[in-house]
Parts: C-alpha cells; sequence; structure tokens
C-alpha cells in the first residue's frame, strides 16, 4: 500500500498513455478525455456536456439563446473554484473549442452578447497564450469596444488582473514603438489598478502605472488604507528607476503624503527634491505649531537655507535673498529649532546621560599598555607623535568642550605650543571641534589666539571659528563678522584659514552675500592656486547642490584661463571639486558644464569631468554612472600599445594623467551608497580593481569603502580594509587605516579598536602609519561614541549633502597624502566636520523640554511591500531616552502614551500626550 501511495502522485508518461487507452475501452467514454490523461468522475463528465451543450447552442441561428448560454458560461467559469496549481475545470474542457468560438465571435454583429462572449473569450485567451499571445487582453478591448457598460475586468478575480497586467505592459511597449494610440491601454490600467489596490497588492498596481508611464495617476486611486504602503513601496523603487521616472516618483509620493496631512514624510521627500517651493510649501501648511517646530528640527538636520522657508538672510534687501518666496516672520522658538541653537545643550546632556561627559586622555583612547610594541612605549614626545595627539583629541572630545589638552588647559601650559610651526595650526584648530556647536563659549575661547603673534596659531583660531560654527547658526552671524576681513590678509596662512572656515560655517546655506566675497579670489589671476581652488571649494560647500550658475562658470573660465602650471598643481583638484559639489545630487543639471570640460585639452579637466558626473549622480545607484566609472579605471589598459610607442612624450604626462581613476574609484562608491544592493555588489568591483588596476586605482580602494561604509562597520569590509592595511605598497596600507577609521566612525568599536592596536604594533618604525592609525583611533571614538560620519538619516532615507562634500573633501586630500596630509595641509582632515552629528534620539515635550520615555532600539528591517505589518526593528531591546542609534538601527515608541509628531524616530522628536490613553493598573 505505502509504495502505491507514493507512486501513484507522479506517474511517468508512456504507461499514462497505455492506461487511458485501457479506460477509455473499458468505459467507452473516452472522447476528449484522451488528451486529458485521466479519468472523468460523473461530475466532470456532466459538466463537460453542460458546457458542450452551451457551445452549441452559440452556434444556432436562434440568437435569443445566445443570452442565457454565455450568462450560464459566465457562471460556470466564476463559480468553479479549483487549486492554484491546475487550470479550472471549465477551462479545460472549453480549451479544444477556443478556435472555433473564436470564428463566432467574428460573426457577430455589436452588442451587449457580443461584449460579454469577448469577455469569456478573453478569460479563455488565458489558457491560450503560449501559442496566442495578449489574447486576453484583446478580447477585453473588443468587450469594452462593443458595449457602453462593459464589465469590471476585477470580477473574473485576482489571477485574470494579474494575467491581463503583463499583457498590457507588453501590449504598451509595441504600440509606443508603432506610435499607436495608447490611451484605452492607460483607462484599463487604471482599472486593474483599482483592484490590485482594493486587494492588498498595492506594488502591482504602481509597478503596473509605472510600466504604462502613467505612475502619476495612482494619487487618485489610494485612500486612507492604502496611500502608506504605496508611498513607501514608490520610495523604495527610486534607487532602483533611471530618470527622469525616479523624480517622478518622488513628486507623486511627496503629492500622496501632503493629501493626507503626512508633513514630515513629505518634508523628507522635498529636501530629496532640493526643492524650495515645495519645502517652502510644506513648512508652513501645518496649522500646529508644534508640528512646524518638529518640521524646523528636520530642515536644521538637512542644512537647508533659512530662505527656503522665507526667512532672509545677509544684509541685502530681503527679494535678493528669497528669490520668488514669500518672507515671513517665524518665532523666535521655531528659528532656534532652524538654527539648531540648542544642539550643543542637548549634546552634552545627552553625554551626561550616557555618562560620558569627563573628558578622555589620549592614553585612554591608544591604550598603549595592550599594544605589543616590541620598542618601549615611552618614547619622548615627537613632533608627529603630538600632532596625531591633537587630532585625537580633538575627535574624541569633539562637542563636549572639556577636553584638557586645549579648552582646560592652564594659560602657557596649552598643547598648542607642543607641535612644531604647522602643527600650531591643527592645535589651535582643534578647540573648534572640541568647543562643536557651543558658539557663545567657544567664541570666547577661539578669540584668544586671534590675538597671537604667531601666525600658524592665529591662522588655527580663524578655522576654529569656522569649525565650531558648522551646523549651526547664530544671528549675530559672528563667523563672517570675524573671517571676512582676513580674506584679503597677506599672509596666505591666514587667507586660507579664513576662506576654509567661511565654508564650513556656512556649509549648505546658500548666502549670496558671501559670493562677492569668495568669487574674484577664483578669478584672480594674480592669487597663487592654493587661495582660489580652497576659495572655489568654499564657494562648493556653501552652494552645495545648488547649481549656481555665476560660480560654475567662473571656475570654468579660471580652468580654461589659467596657464598649465598653475593647472598642475596639487591644489587644482580642489577647485575641480568645488565645481563638481555645486551639482551635487542634481542629475542631469551639470550636462553642459561637462560639454565644457571636454573641449579643454588640460588633464585636470578630465579629473573635473569625473568628479562633476559622480557629484550630479552621488546617492542615485545609477547603474550607467558605475559602469561608466568602471570604463575609466580600465582605460590606461586600452592605452598600453600606443603609449609603447610614444614612451618618451607620455613619461612627464603620465603622472599626472591616472589621477583622473583615483576620483573614478571613489566616484563607484559615491553613486552606489546610496542603496543597499547596489553597494554590496561595488564591493565585489572593488575587489577587482585591487586585484588588477594601476598603483593610483589601488591606493583609491579603500578610500572608495570608507566612503561606502561610513560609520557602518561591517564585518566583511572591515576584514577587507585589515588585510589591505598590511599592503606592501604603503599608500594602500595609509589609505586602508584611514578607511578602518572612516567605516568605525563614532562607533566604539571594540574588535576595530584591537585591529588599531596591533597596527600600532606592526607600524611603530613607520612614522606615516602609525601618525595615520593615531587618527583613526580617533575617528573610531569620535565624540565618545556619540557622533557618527554617515551621510544618510532619517531612516538612511535622505542624503546629507553638507556631509557628502566634507567625507569627499576629505578623501580628495588623501588622493594624494603625501603632498596634503603627511605634509604640511594636515588640517584637511577638519573637512570632515560637516559630515559629524550626534546619533541620538532625543524626545522633547510640548515646551521642547527633554522627557524621558521608553523606546525599543533594534536594527532596521526592510518591511516594504510585505503582507500585512510584519514588525520593523529586530533584536530590539528597550531603553529610557535619550538613547544613542546607530547608522543601521531604528527606533519605535515602547507606549502608547504619547503621540509622535516625526514620522522617524532619530534626532529631536516632539512627543504630545494621547488623549485615549489609559493607564492599566497592574
Amino acid at each position: 500500500m505505502a509504495v502505491e501511495s507514493v507512486v501513484a502522485p507522479v506517474p511517468a508518461e508512456d504507461p499514462k498513455q497505455k492506461k487511458k487507452d485501457d479506460k477509455t475501452d473499458a468505459t467507452g467514454t473516452g472522447r476528449d478525455d484522451e488528451k486529458e490523461g485521466e479519468t472523468l468522475s460523473e461530475e466532470d463528465i456532466q459538466l463537460r456536456n453542460e458546457l458542450e451543450m452551451l457551445v452549441e447552442r452559440l452556434r444556432e441561428p436562434d440568437t435569443t439563446l445566445y443570452r442565457p448560454a454565455l450568462e450560464t458560461l459566465r457562471t460556470l467559469i466564476r463559480t468553479s473554484t479549483s487549486s492554484m496549481t491546475s487550470v479550472p475545470k471549465p477551462l479545460k474542457f472549453l480549451r479544444p473549442h477556443y478556435p472555433e468560438l473564436q470564428e463566432l465571435h467574428k460573426s457577430w454583429p455589436d452588442s451587449d452578447d457580443k461584449s460579454l462572449f469577448a469577455d469569456i473569450l478573453s478569460v479563455l485567451a488565458m489558457t491560450y497564450s503560449d501559442t496566442q499571445p495578449r489574447g486576453t487582453l484583446t478580447y477585453r478591448l473588443l468587450s469594452q469596444e462593443s458595449s457602453k457598460t462593459p464589465s469590471d475586468p476585477g470580477s473574473w478575480g485576482h489571477e485574470y488582473i494579474r494575467h491581463l497586467s503583463a499583457e498590457l505592459g507588453s501590449e504598451y511597449a509595441i504600440r509606443v514603438e508603432a506610435s499607436q494610440d495608447i490611451s484605452p491601454l492607460r483607462a484599463l490600467a487604471i482599472e486593474c489598478a483599482k483592484f490590485l489596490l482594493g486587494h492588498n497588492a498595492e506594488a502591482d498596481a504602481v509597478d503596473l502605472l509605472e510600466e504604462l508611464e502613467c505612475v502619476a495617476k495612482i494619487a487618485e486611486l489610494v485612500d486612507k488604507d492604502t496611500y502608506a504602503r504605496v508611498c513607501q513601496y514608490m520610495v523604495a523603487c527610486v534607487p532602483l528607476l533611471p530618470p527622469p521616472d525616479d523624480i517622478a516618483f518622488l513628486r507623486t509620493a511627496h503629492g500622496i503624503y501632503i493629501t493626507y496631512a503626512k508633513f514630515p514624510e513629505a518634508i523628507a521627500l522635498a529636501i530629496r527634491l532640493a526643492d524650495p517651493e515645495l519645502v517652502y510649501a510644506d513648512f508652513h501648511a501645518p496649522a500646529n505649531p508644534l508640528m512646524r517646530k518638529q518640521l524646523a528640527f528636520i530642515l536644521a538636520r538637512a542644512q537647508v537655507p533659512l530662505q527656503w522657508v522665507g526667512v532672509p538672510v545677509g544684509d541685502g534687501e530681503p527679494s535678493e535673498s528669497l528669490g520668488s518666496l514669500p518672507p515671513v516672520d517665524l518665532d523666535q522658538d521655531i528659528l532656534d529649532c532652524l538654527n539648531n541653537t540648542n544642539l550643543s545643550m542637548h549634546f552634552k546632556a545627552f553625554g551626561k546621560e550616557l555618562s560620558v561627559e569627563e573628558p578622555k586622555s589620549l592614553e585612554d583612547i591608544y591604550k598603549t599598555h595592550l599594544e605589543n610594541t616590541r620598542t618601549s612605549s615611552s618614547n619622548v614626545d615627537s613632533a608627529r607623535a603630538n600632532l596625531a595627539g591633537t587630532f585625537v583629541n580633538a575627535f574624541v572630545n569633539s562637542g563636549f568642550g572639556n577636553d584638557k589638552l586645549m579648552v582646560e588647559a592652564e594659560d602657557g601650559a596649552s598643547w598648542i605650543y607642543k607641535n612644531k610651526d604647522h602643527g600650531k595650526l591643527s592645535a589651535a584648530a582643534s578647540l573648534g571641534l572640541s568647543l562643536l556647536w557651543d558658539t557663545d563659549v567657544g567664541l570666547s575661547h577661539a578669540d584668544k589666539y586671534t590675538y597671537s603673534s604667531e601666525e600658524p596659531i592665529k591662522a588655527g583660531a580663524l578655522l576654529a571659528i569656522g569649525l565650531m560654527h558648522c551646523g549651526v547658526r547664530n544671528e549675530a552671524d559672528s563667523a563672517r563678522a570675524l573671517l571676512a576681513d582676513y580674506v584679503d590678509n597677506k599672509s596666505v596662512l591666514l587667507r586660507t584659514s579664513a576662506i576654509t572656515g567661511l565654508g564650513l560655517a556656512h556649509a549648505g546655506h546658500q548666502r549670496e552675500d558671501l559670493v562677492p566675497l569668495l568669487l574674484p579670489l577664483v578669478a584672480d589671476d594674480e592669487v597663487s592656486m592654493e587661495i582660489a581652488s580652497l576659495a572655489a571649494l568654499s564657494l562648493g560647500f556653501i552652494f552645495v547642490g545648488s547649481c549656481h550658475g555665476e560660480i560654475a562658470s567662473a571656475i570654468l573660465q579660471t580652468l580654461m584661463e589659467r596657464d598649465d602650471r598653475a593647472l598642475s598643481e596639487k591644489w587644482a583638484r580642489f577647485m575641480a571639486l568645488g565645481l563638481a559639489l555645486l551639482y551635487l545630487g542634481r542629475q542631469d543639471a551639470s550636462d553642459a558644464q561637462i560639454e565644457f570640460l571636454k573641449a579643454l585639452s588640460h588633464p585636470i579637466a578630465k579629473q573635473a569631468q569625473i568628479l562633476l558626473e559622480v557629484c550630479s549622480f552621488a546617492g542615485t545607484s545609477n547603474v550607467l554612472k558605475v559602469q561608466s566609472m568602471l570604463h575609466h579605471c580600465s582605460e590606461p589598459l586600452e592605452k598600453d600599445k600606443d603609449k609603447e610607442k610614444e614612451k618618451d612624450k607620455e613619461k612627464e604626462k603620465e603622472k599626472e594623467d591616472d589621477t583622473f581613476q583615483a576620483f573614478a574609484v571613489i566616484g563607484i562608491a559615491l553613486v552606489a551608497m546610496g542603496e543597499d544592493v547596489g553597494a554590496e555588489m561595488s564591493l565585489r568591483q572593488f575587489n577587482h580593481l585591487m586585484h588588477y588596476g594601476s598603483p593610483t586605482i589601488r591606493k583609491s580602494v579603500p578610500l572608495a569603502l570608507g566612503l561606502l561604509s561610513a560609520s557602518n562597520p561591517q564585518l566583511g569590509i572591515l576584514d577587507t580594509l585589515s588585510k589591505y592595511s598590511h599592503d606592501n605598497d604603503l599608500s594602500v596600507a595609509l589609505n586602508a587605516i584611514l578607511a578602518m577609521g572612516f567605516v568605525g566612525a563614532g562607533t566604539n568599536n571594540a574588535r576595530l579598536a584591537q585591529m588599531l592596536r596591533q597596527l600600532a604594533g606592526y607600524y611603530h618604525k613607520e612614522p606615516d602609519c602609525l601618525f595615520m592609525v593615531r587618527i583613526a583611533q580617533g575617528l573610531v571614538h569620535m565624540g565618545k561614541g556619540t557622533i557618527g560620519i554617515n551621510p544618510f538619516y532619517l531612516d538612511r532615507s535622505v542624503m546629507s549633502k553638507t556631509a557628502v562634500a566634507g567625507l569627499l573633501s576629505t578623501l580628495m586630500a588623501f588622493t594624494d597624502a603625501k603632498s596634503f596630509i603627511l605634509d604640511k595641509s594636515h588640517w584637511m582632515l577638519y573637512y570632515l566636520v560637516t559630515a559629524m552629528y550626534p546619533r541620538f534620539l532625543i524626545t522633547l515635550d510640548e515646551e521642547l523640554n527633554n522627557i524621558p520615555v521608553t523606546v525599543r532600539v533594534g536594527q532596521a528591517v526592510d518591511v516594504v511591500g510585505q503582507a500585512g505589518k510584519p514588525r520593523t526593528i529586530s533584536g530590539f531591546q528597550t531603553h529610557q531616552t535619550p538613547v544613542r542609534i546607530a547608522t543601521t538601527e531604528r527606533a519605535e515608541l515602547g507606549t502608547e502614551e504619547y503621540l509622535s509628531f516625526a514620522a522617524v524616530l532619530e534626532g529631536f522628536v516632539i512627543l504630545q500626550k494621547n488623549p485615549g490613553y489609559e493607564k492599566m493598573d497592574l
């Protein structure tokens, strides 16, 4: 028995044939079931005979019989319940009659009967889809044409609609190519989308309308139950879509959110679209002042220009800075939120809550007693070690304003004086990081150094003023007031510090009143390339992602007019980066500039072109851009043969020529980091580049990995970087060590800290690498584990342009570390400040005071498009706010006592008492 029961469900073909023949002999009822290969039950035979009789009726000349026959057929097909794996019985029995029924249909005149007949044929066509493609759709359209009141396609069920949707897509492509009418297809697609939305298939509805290029129509079809899932799915699709579809999806989702008064979600999309008018409308739409404050916190995090919400800035007329937007008077409370005024106060309270407010010493970070160094660790103060100490102290204690080496140091015992000339600049500037966001206290500390007789100290103090204003604004605009006077100073050090300070203090603010201050320096042939390039970079920071035409044309003009010697200087790459930052994330807006650069012959044009391309598509996961960057990386391989012929001519150029490849490698990471699948795929490409690439490419791969996974220490990437950090080529090892710092920035990752301690022992005789290990240790413990540098926020959905600008500028300096960081420009590490932001969740009450609330924090789970209401976090722990949230984590309220104004629990979140909450007595 057991053996039979196993064999019966899966008979082989040949025996089946014999069995069938036997059976037909025995029963004598073997007309069609010979084809079926199975015995029919009494009921099936009866059903088949009935269906054949109905088909017979349709052949008869008596037209009065048609309608009842068709109605009965329809009822039989609709009510035939069968498993999903087999074809319904009526369709099976009617299949042999399908060609005959098709002919019959053609001979009938237009009428409601013919429409119903076409409907039935449309369903039957599903069984013929392999031999007659798009038959279901053809008869559906015929049914609609031959009747004024066509039936609802949804009445035939879900499988029919899915079949129809698939055919609609392929038919649409054929008609568009042949320039035929597509309006009936779109009308039918909207009918299908209505059905899909009503049956929990929101993703299918979006896909169908996207295939027929009318996705904007979905805004009219959604209701209060489906809009959230539709918008979630649409936003999740954006990185996978080619332009301009991605922008269309964002705008459609934005419109739906506004319709349902979901302002935090809408303003996040408006920020992604970088559309001032949308931001203005969204910000002023809610009447509730608490919601406005919540939106102000979101805008402050994004470093959105105040002009976008109608607040005039600068000295000129309001209309100059606001453009077409009407000016608005905002309450001081909302202005404080927009200006991030209380960020420092909240951050220090957060540190206190986590018991990390005590300053950390260098030894706390290095833990030299755990290093297995072969020499004694009590070496004398070396200038290089002290310089590393400067940065470590600055990064580790940033934002707390109480470090022992600078802020709390007694007069005369300041750490500044333990550094050599150029080291003093970085040491004085480290004040700016220590007192980050605390402008009032910070200015009083930095002020005393601005009167120093030593130029590097004075320059460092100017840079510190710029650093401490990064990410916050104040009414007095003190950064501009203090730094503007030094922009035209005779001293190069003071000028560069003031220019950089202005750029960092106003990053993302788009302040038109700073253009006349800095732009002349870019265009002036008399000034050195260093000053011109840093001025261009500062303008890039201030106007990041703004497509500012005047600045762009001035930089292009300079690249065209400057002599080759100036353009070949190491600083020129920062001028190119300044141009690229103007178009950060703006996709096709930079096409004209790229074409212009193609016309220039100097190698800098190629570098600028690549930077401009990758910045325009930063974080978009655009596959074509990644491919073109990979193509750039393989270029010299194609030209090797030609180079052998012209070896002598090319020798000088070759050094300069392959710098563009370094930018292309970083560009791959910059484009791919917007979405997890793309980022993972790019890791494999980096692996290939590391194996087969030139030295320039190899030393850039670790930098790209650092950018791809900033403040997100994944084991695979850590192990890869650990391998590269022991590379024979020291420039690769150096960049790998920095990348380890980037990947673990602000995470206190114990495994990474242990790796770095081992590296400190391994490189104890290599001063450059040891210097880098120390800096990486400082980055890993940034803000004592409370500050991250990942450019994505709001549940990793929005990319901070100022953060990307800071990360890119730092990485650019490392494409030639020997000339910048290891030389006298180590202060460039401070460009990271624009990416530094606390990774916290602080809950505020209606008066904007801290309130402790229970929240669950766990790894974020992607639930887009999943059925039901799955958990959005896994492996959670319950905490009281304020609480730290890592890059890949997500928080949700653990109590129903409060309602949140924000859609994503991250940064500052305003809560309101839930009026319907009843405390349960246990």
